[in-house]
C-alpha cells in the first residue's frame, strides 16, 4: 500500500477529484496549505502599496491506495492538475505500513 501526498493549485481540485474517482480511488483528505517552490511567490499591489506574497495558496491531497492502483492514481493526478505552468505542484509517494478501519476493524487492503 502507498500513501500519496499531492500539492496542487486550488482551482484544479474538482478535476483531480473526478480523475481519481475514475481511477478507482475512494476517499481523500484535502487540506488548504500555503507554500512556495521555485516560484518564490510574487509581488502584488494593494491600495497603492506593493507587497510580496511569499506563500502561495495550495491544496494538499492525501490518498491511500493499494499497490496495483498507484500508477493509475499518479496518472490521474498529473493529467488533471497539470497546467504546464510553474507552480503546478508535486506528488510524494510513501510506503504505507498498515491501515485500520475504526468502525469495522478491517485492516490493510480491506480497510481502503
Amino acid at each position: 500500500m502507498k500513501w500519496i501526498t499531492a500539492i496542487i493549485k486550488p482551482f484544479t481540485l474538482d478535476d483531480v477529484r473526478e480523475a481519481l474517482a475514475e481511477a478507482g480511488v475512494e476517499g481523500m483528505t484535502v487540506t488548504e496549505v500555503k507554500g512556495f517552490g521555485r516560484q518564490h511567490g510574487h509581488t502584488e499591489l494593494y491600495r497603492g502599496a506593493e507587497y510580496v506574497v511569499d506563500f502561495l495558496p495550495k491544496l494538499k491531497i492525501e490518498v491511500a491506495v493499494s499497490d496495483d492502483r498507484l500508477d493509475h492514481a499518479i496518472e490521474a493526478i498529473t493529467n488533471s492538475a497539470r497546467t504546464g505552468k510553474i507552480g503546478d505542484g508535486k506528488i510524494f509517494i510513501s510506503e504505507l505500513e498498515q491501515v485500520i478501519r475504526i468502525r469495522t476493524r478491517e485492516v490493510d487492503a480491506d480497510a481502503l
